[in-house]
């Protein structure tokens, strides 16, 4: 119980990081739906910028954290992994869209992991944390099945892409949200006792 506490203390000040991260997710979906025959170089630079700055942001909230949260590193691995996965996108833009799709397929599975992992130690000390836990579960099976059905072509891939980034932003924005929301009566209580 005492570490879930210590979760909590860390996530709720950075809920706009959070959403931040959310908002991120929901331009670069608007961006592959409104430009579905942006080239391949493209894409991939594009994704690159979004899997960059969803990492910084990741990393960052863990840093903002990491005095009173004991897992804050988990959050650094989730933000490597998104920062190394956009180096090697903006690195190598010419790979090809099989070599793309499989380098989005396991960031998004990590980064699923990461996230439903949160979300169970999230479960008893705020409600909605199951909003953490589908855009994890998005992840996942977003990867998966990108693994499992590498074919359908490069604009049905755009799609894909787009759909998963607007579904677990939209979660994200609405975890922040709630994180947002549940810090209020916090801080009325925190200032109710130092009154005493």
């Amino acid at each position: 119980m005492q570490v879930i506490v210590i979760d909590m203390e860390a996530l709720v000040p950075n809920w706009w990081l959070i959403a931040l991260r959310g908002v991120v997710a929901i331009i670069f979906a608007f961006c592959t739906f409104f430009a579905p025959e942006i080239s391949l170089t493209a894409l991939v630079l594009l994704f690159g910028a979004y899997a960059l700055a969803d990492g910084a942001f990741a990393i960052a909230a863990a840093l903002r954290g990491r005095g009173s949260n004991e897992t804050w590193w988990l959050l650094i691995l989730e933000g490597i992994a998104g920062i190394a996965t956009g180096i090697a996108a903006a690195l190598w833009p010419g790979i090809t869209a099989l070599a793309l799709l499989y380098v989005i397929a396991i960031w998004a599975i990590i980064t699923g992991g990461f996230e439903i992992a949160a979300a169970v130690r999230l479960r008893k000390v705020i409600t909605r944390e199951w909003l953490l836990g589908i855009a994890g579960l998005a992840s996942i099976v977003f990867g998966v099945l990108l693994l499992l059905f590498p074919g359908p072509g490069a604009l049905a891939v755009v799609f894909w892409i787009g759909a998963y980034a607007l579904v677990s932003g939209s979660l994200m924005i609405g975890l922040g949200m709630r994180l947002r929301l549940w810090e209020r009566p916090q801080a009325r209580h925190h200032a109710a006792h130092a009154a005493v």
